[in-house]
């Protein structure tokens, strides 16, 4: 649970992301709390190696909803798209995947994730989390989940065959990653494989901050492994999953077209962040939140504060990373040119939807976006919780 403050209730952006350090400490110095508001400071268009950047996204763009894909879902977690249409969504609290038809409303349960262990009963954040899929789905059948335990979180797949009947397609989950530190609060969840046909894990400090600088816990980080769950080949620190540390608790994970990875974090009471992920990047938590002149951490790409986000999941389209906000009540457009942001990051449906939690990128260039509203921290709404259909530009 973070510590909320009304003090900072401005975007503030980081003009620049030299190689192995925090942003510089000239022009782009702006501390956290002295920009006026609506005034982001923003400049170049260079990539992580200083080479030009792909053309800058409009600084206005739209986002509409379409449709409602389905409701009726208690808090839904992880999004996987399938090969041909269709949808899995995990239920963080019921322990549930359910497929979700295309063109339809009609949500069918495949079966329930034996050993999860949720804490909704305290208000938290523990439970069935994110989803992916394997990229060798049509051949293997695979399908990943992050989990919380009675002692940890993991990562499992199962297969998942819908030649069987409703509630036990899934098959006996084979834990891949275990030992990610649990929480009442901070536990991460979000997974992805990356373009490289890696598995990426998002995890949280689990209210031990310490354990975010400590290369030896898996609690705090982004991990990166092969499918099996074992050290990814080049990784940053050896045999070891730790891609990037000193992390708070990541929510959202996404890649741009030229591969880079982004990242959504959570902050304390100062600064929620959007980080552009580099391997073996130490991103300062808890000795910092947002903007920082450390030389041996590295400033988030973008910056709010914590009244107007709580980010949750991110997804890469049109020229922008969308971020889902929890507490803000919105879905943030921000507009990137490489690896800078290209103007003030735009707000989307506030307050129409409550509580936003993930959103993905479907392959037909649409966005789906969940609401948590049945999760104990929002008032539920007629048809909460429900999955949305979005056109952005």
């Amino acid at each position: 649970m973070r510590r909320r403050s009304t003090a900072l209730a401005v975007l503030l952006l980081c003009a620049a992301l030299p190689p192995l350090s925090g942003c510089s400490s000239g022009a782009a110095g702006t501390a956290v709390g002295s920009a006026p508001p609506g005034t982001p400071a923003v400049s170049g268009t260079s990539d992580a190696s200083g080479k030009p950047g792909a053309s800058a996204a409009p600084a206005k763009g739209s986002a509409r909803v379409t449709a409602t894909v389905a409701d009726g879902i208690e808090t839904p977690w992880g999004l996987a798209p399938l090969p041909g249409g269709g949808l899995l969504v995990s239920s963080r609290d019921s322990y549930r995947v359910y497929r979700v038809d295309p063109g339809s409303r009609r949500k069918t349960v495949v079966g329930t994730v034996p050993g999860v262990v949720s804490n909704a009963a305290q208000g938290g954040e523990a439970g069935l989390l994110g989803l992916a899929l394997s990229p060798a789905f049509r051949s293997d059948r695979l399908l990943y989940a992050y989990y919380s335990s009675a002692t940890d979180n993991r990562i499992a797949r199962m297969t998942y065959d819908p030649t069987r009947p409703a509630g036990s397609q899934l098959g006996p989950p084979q834990v891949i990653l275990a030992g990610i530190p649990r929480g009442v609060h901070h536990d991460g969840g979000r997974i992805a494989f990356g373009p490289d046909g890696m598995l990426y894990a998002g995890t949280g400090d689990a209210g031990r901050p310490a354990s975010a600088q400590d290369k030896s816990s898996l609690g705090g980080k982004i991990l990166r492994m092969t499918p099996t769950g074992a050290p990814a080949p080049g990784n940053p620190f050896g045999a070891t999953v730790v891609y990037s540390y000193g992390h708070r608790n990541v929510q959202g994970l996404a890649w741009d077209p030229q591969g880079r990875l982004w990242a959504s974090e959570f902050g304390d009471k100062q600064a929620d962040e959007l980080n552009l992920i580099l391997p073996g990047r130490n991103y300062g938590w808890p000795a910092t939140q947002g903007r920082t002149d450390h030389p041996g951490y590295t400033s988030p790409v973008a910056q709010w504060g914590t009244e107007e986000d709580s980010p949750s999941g991110i997804a890469y389209a049109e020229g922008s990373i969308w971020m889902a906000a929890l507490k803000g009540e919105r879905l943030w457009r921000i507009p990137l040119d490489g690896t800078r942001v290209a103007a003030a990051p735009q707000a989307f449906l506030t307050g129409t939807y409550g509580r936003l939690r993930s959103v993905l990128a479907d392959p037909d260039g649409t966005l789906l976006l969940t609401t948590s509203n049945t999760d104990g921290r929002a008032h539920p709404r007629p048809g909460d919780d429900r999955i949305l259909r979005l056109t952005v530009h």
